[in-house]
């Protein structure tokens, strides 16, 4: 009869993987590394719902060009700083937030990008997943909240 190799070393590699994995994972590099920024706000839009003041919220403005520029004016005064010229979340402060700032370029091809969510997410921003965006409900008017998010749009 044959005798089995023992797993011993296979088992070790594999523990070892894993703990890696764990330590970037709870790390501000993992979050960073794996674009997790945004995840807690995608699952409640996805699983928990968005607050009742925004469900079914539409752009009410047309996309027109003036509409994009002014949106792109605001997105440079307001957004760039974090999440870059382009929306890839790498603005000149993003390296130093925790969690990173979303890839807007990446998001708004998503289906959760609806206006609905989109509104929420500026409207509010991240207090409540512990994210450093700020809330622009207060600093924009509503108008100029739906002119970012066309802009967004056409990134």
């Amino acid at each position: 009869m044959g005798t089995k190799k023992s797993p011993g070393p296979f088992i070790l590699v594999i523990l070892l993987l894993a703990g890696v994995v764990v330590v970037v994972v709870y790390s501000g590099a993992g979050a960073r590394m794996m674009g997790m920024g945004s995840m807690g706000r995608h699952h409640q839009g996805m699983m928990g719902g968005l607050p009742a003041d925004y469900i079914n919220e539409r752009n009410p403005l047309p996309g027109t060009e003036t509409v994009l520029q002014d949106g792109k004016r605001l997105y440079q005064v307001n957004c760039a700083v974090c999440h870059g010229d382009q929306g890839y979340g790498d603005g000149p402060t993003a390296r130093n937030l925790v969690p990173p700032p979303a890839n807007l370029y990446r998001v708004i091809r998503m289906p959760i990008a609806r206006d609905d969510y989109l509104f929420w997410t500026i409207s509010e921003g991240g207090k409540a997943f512990n994210s450093t965006m700020p809330a622009f409900k207060e600093s924009l008017s509503e108008e100029d909240r739906w002119k970012v998010i066309h802009y967004l749009r056409q990134l």
